[in-house]
């Protein structure tokens, strides 16, 4: 049988940037087993070292999830479509079960919310429920700028934020609630601002505070609905565990470069985030959007959809993306989406539960004890040590492990580029007799780079340059671009 695997953008580096392969196979397991035997490298990262597919990588069959047929012996007809689904590193009672009553509309409302009124899906009692609705929002970067917007303008009647960033320059290009001006804010007093300009009307609570297992609870208890626009998986678990424990529903977004996902978890009506991701992947493995990039319109197509679905909650619609999982490839104007069930063995919402508290997630995230797995071994040389090595050593060699189009913006002079997923394919161009620095952004890539080296037996020294050629900015030369 001829079958079409789809690549997501997260695992392209490893299939030479192809989106689509094509494999004779009869079952789902020996399309994986054809894309990998083309592709060797991606082998460690869809498979364990017992060759058993990881938890945080799912496969579908066209829109089925093979967990929910026969796993890797799920049958294959000719011209179906295997998909790769990594995890990317973005309730409300009715009206009748509230004692207080819906509030009323001013005049000013009423106009305000003219469009929403004549709508007979949403209508006056629709948009009372909206004014009566309180909805939590974590993040206020690229998915909460579009989601806290558009709630804000629906008419949402109390809205939380929680965010404990400053704005950036480099936010400014998706992360449309702030401003050049607010360069240097806090992010929640920016996105407060803006919210108030938009909509006077509403009330707005802030949280300036990263969301812990301490406060996580406390703070979800005094909102309908929790909508998650973190970037990291941590949080991403943390906010799943807790809307399940309190029984919110969970109104999720990520995006990744070009690719997005949305779907609403919800343990009271179906699957909740952990049902489709039990376990994290490894810390590094899935790049982040500071290493990856993301186009900067994609949170604000996830982030409206998001924000769609929260104000379908509140209206009581029955047609959400609960047990829906929604893909989005905007390179491609693409959209996809896979049927999502509750996991019975699921730890946090399945039939036996065991976690029953929030726990340490950084620790959970293999986070917490990753600088104690790799202790002294990973030698270090700052910017500034580098910048009089290389004036006095010209023996010195120096190895960008970046992407070529990063080389483009910005490089230190005399480096020789050989990207991250190249680097053992070619350690043969590295010097062995030389003392060798490696470099990427920011010292993520260029220490796995050099634990990919000496696993594959370099001989050679390999330093890795802390804070990477944004420190080389900082303390070197201005000149050299920063992104």
């Amino acid at each position: 049988m001829s079958v079409t695997i789809q690549i997501p953008t997260a695992l392209r580096q490893f299939t030479g940037g192809n989106p689509h392969i094509e494999v004779e196979a009869a079952t789902a397991g020996e399309a994986l087993d054809g894309l990998t035997s083309l592709y060797t490298e991606l082998r460690r990262h869809l498979y364990d070292d017992k060759n058993t597919l990881r938890s945080f990588v799912n496969v579908y069959v066209n829109d089925e999830d093979v967990r929910q047929q026969s796993g890797a012996q799920t049958k294959l007809k000719d011209g179906d479509t295997v998909m790769i689904v990594p995890s990317i590193a973005g309730g409300v009672a009715k009206e009748a079960e509230v004692e207080t009553p819906l509030p009323s509309l001013s005049n000013e409302e009423i106009a305000r919310y003219s469009r929403h009124l004549i709508m007979p899906e949403v209508g006056l009692e629709g948009q009372r429920k909206l004014k009566a609705a309180s909805v939590l929002m974590i993040g206020t970067g690229g998915l909460g700028a579009p989601v806290g917007m558009y709630l804000a303008a629906a008419g949402v009647g109390r809205m939380g934020l929680v965010d404990f960033d400053v704005v950036e320059a480099s936010n400014l290009q998706r992360q449309i609630i702030h401003g050049t001006r607010d360069i240097g804010r806090p992010k929640i007093e920016s996105a407060r601002d803006r919210l108030r300009d938009i909509n006077p009307h509403i009330e707005i609570e802030t949280h300036e505070t990263r969301l812990t297992s301490q406060n996580a609870l406390a703070l979800f208890a005094n909102y309908d609905i929790v909508v998650d626009g973190t970037d990291n998986f941590p949080t991403r678990y943390l906010v799943s565990d807790a809307c399940v424990l309190t029984g919110k529903p969970n109104v999720y977004g990520s995006i990744f470069r070009f690719e997005g996902q949305a779907s609403v978890f919800w343990a009271k009506e179906g699957a909740c985030y952990r049902c489709l991701y039990s376990e994290p992947p490894p810390p590094g493995l899935v790049p982040s959007c500071a290493e990856g990039g993301v186009l900067g319109v994609l949170p604000g197509i996830v982030g409206a959809i998001q924000a769609t679905e929260t104000i379908k909650l509140i209206l009581g619609a029955k047609d959400t993306l609960v047990n829906r999982l929604l893909l989005f490839d905007a390179w491609h104007m693409k959209f996809r989406e896979f049927k999502l069930r509750k996991d019975p063995k699921c730890p946090a919402c399945g039939e036996n539960a065991t976690i029953k508290e929030l726990i340490d997630y950084e620790e959970f995230c293999g986070l917490r004890s990753q600088p104690q797995e790799q202790p002294a071994a990973l030698e270090e040389i700052t910017a500034t040590e580098l910048s009089q090595q290389l004036a006095k050593n010209p023996n010195l060699q120096v190895i960008d492990v970046r992407e070529t189009f990063e080389y483009d913006i910005a490089r230190i002079p005399g480096t020789k580029l050989i990207p991250l997923g190249q680097v053992v394919a070619r350690m043969n161009e590295i010097d062995p007799s030389r003392e060798t620095v490696l470099h990427c952004k920011a010292g993520v890539r260029s220490a796995k780079a050099i634990a990919a080296l000496k696993q594959a037996g370099f001989p050679g020294r390999l330093i890795n340059l802390k804070g990477g050629i944004t420190a080389w900015s900082d303390e070197v030369d201005p000149s050299v671009a920063k992104y």
